[in-house]
């Protein structure tokens, strides 16, 4: 089910107690030379709805948040972002609507790794005054985390930014969109925890493309594997979700 393609009435019948509502969060930012600036949306949104045709009557599927927390890529330009503060609000509000139309199952899926924190500190502020909902937040990879490390060749075997995954992931969903030519080794960045130490720089400082990994190893093969496992790890992570009892959460 699609919020923003269903009526008032429509929604107003679903079972607060047994949907779950999916808010997709994204953002539009430089990707390197070689991404497009949306590539975080495009990705985070075709998961979502895939995710939302196998599950269509459990879940109720948000239009995705194309607007990030995006001020650490700034210096690289081609960058539109909300401040950290505001986007927790942001999403805070967003939630909050739902909420207080009574539902009681509510999902941020993230595409953005700068809207991490956000979004948990959003979820916690939102727990104060709605203790008896099952609040939830994961980034795609989180949930499908070995099922993207399978099908990467590179050192990191993770999604980073505009890296092997992202890449390969584009070359399947939006292959137009990929600027080959442009596609370099971009493994020399740095990284952001040091001997367990959280080391805040932003991307300007940590790469010298604005693009991190092994994009050289990218092929539309690797997508069209990772996007399928994602979505079947995604929809049954979350499918598994709607059946937790609400009782849980006392």
């Amino acid at each position: 089910m699609k919020y923003a393609e269903m009526t008032a009435v429509e929604l107003k019948n679903i079972s607060r107690e047994e949907t779950l509502v999916i808010l997709p969060i994204a953002a539009v930012e430089q990707h390197g030379p070689h991404m497009p600036t949306g590539t975080d949306d495009i990705i985070c949104t075709a998961v979502a709805e895939k995710v939302e045709e196998r599950l269509k009557e459990k879940i109720v599927l948000l239009p995705t948040l194309w607007l990030g927390a995006s001020q650490h890529h700034l210096r690289w330009g081609a960058t539109l972002t909300s401040r950290v503060e505001n986007y927790e609000t942001l999403l805070c509000e967003i939630c909050e609507s739902l909420l207080k139309d009574g539902f009681r199952r509510v999902m941020i899926l993230n595409g953005h790794g700068g809207n991490i924190g956000p979004m948990q500190i959003a979820l916690r502020r939102l727990q104060v005054d709605f203790p008896n909902c099952q609040l939830l937040a994961a980034s795609y990879w989180s949930i499908a985390e070995e099922e993207i490390a399978s099908v990467m060749q590179g050192d990191c075997k993770t999604v980073g930014h505009a890296c092997e995954a992202e890449t390969s992931l584009i070359m399947y969903l939006r292959p137009e969109l990929v600027r080959s030519a442009r596609v370099e080794n971009f493994d020399d960045y740095a990284p952001d925890v040091v001997d367990g130490v959280y080391v805040c720089r932003d991307m300007f400082q940590r790469t010298s493309a604005g693009a991190t990994g092994r994009p050289d190893l990218a092929s539309a093969e690797k997508g069209d594997k990772m996007f399928s496992q994602i979505v079947k790890r995604v929809s049954d992570v979350i499918g598994h979700l709607t059946e937790e009892p609400l009782s849980n959460y006392p």
